[in-house]
């Protein structure tokens, strides 16, 4: 499947439990007040992201990507979190869904699989294969992406061309593997 009309960033995914907005240069204070929290980036590869100066160039990435979404809990609008599509290839029908945090207090339940669901039902309407590229300590993402079905296909040592600090897994995703 290849389809030139892929909108990266839709105005808006939503299900009974969370709505995906897209993020805008104004949602910097209420999401970093969500970021701030160090058990966030325990298992990431910047562990100290928490930190305004850390958690800046990150925002300011995600705005400029064109592809990043606020995620807020449906009910009460309340920030959960960020999230974002990156590397769309259309020649291999693929692209990778990441850069993801969800605060503590919605951690455990259905938010990051309904988020996870928004962006993937989305993307395999236009895409054939995700990828997820995690960290090699995030053991809870590198489960949480397995449980959909993706396979862990390689380690990378950068991300849209952006050198790694630390070893990453690759995983992927086909649209007849998906498992949500």
């Amino acid at each position: 499947m290849n389809n030139s009309e892929f909108n990266l960033q839709p105005e808006i995914l939503e299900d009974e439990i969370t709505k995906l907005i897209l993020l805008q240069e104004s949602d910097f204070d209420a999401l970093y007040k969500v970021a701030s929290d160090p058990l966030i980036w325990e298992q990431h590869p910047i562990k100290d992201r928490y930190k305004i100066e850390v958690f800046r160039p990150f925002f300011d990435a995600a705005i400029n990507s064109k592809s990043a979404f606020l995620i807020l809990d449906k009910k009460t609008n309340e920030i959960i979190g960020n999230t974002r599509y990156y590397d769309y290839n259309p020649e291999k029908s693929s692209i990778a869904i990441g850069f993801t945090f969800i605060g503590r207090k919605f951690w455990g339940g259905l938010y990051n699989k309904s988020n996870k669901k928004l962006l993937i039902d989305y993307a395999f309407q236009h895409v054939d294969s995700i990828l997820f590229h995690i960290g090699a300590d995030n053991i809870r993402s590198q489960k949480a992406v397995s449980k959909l079905g993706s396979v862990k296909i390689g380690e990378i040592s950068a991300i849209s061309n952006i050198p790694l600090n630390m070893p990453h897994f690759e995983y992927e995703l086909k649209v007849e593997d998906y498992k949500l």
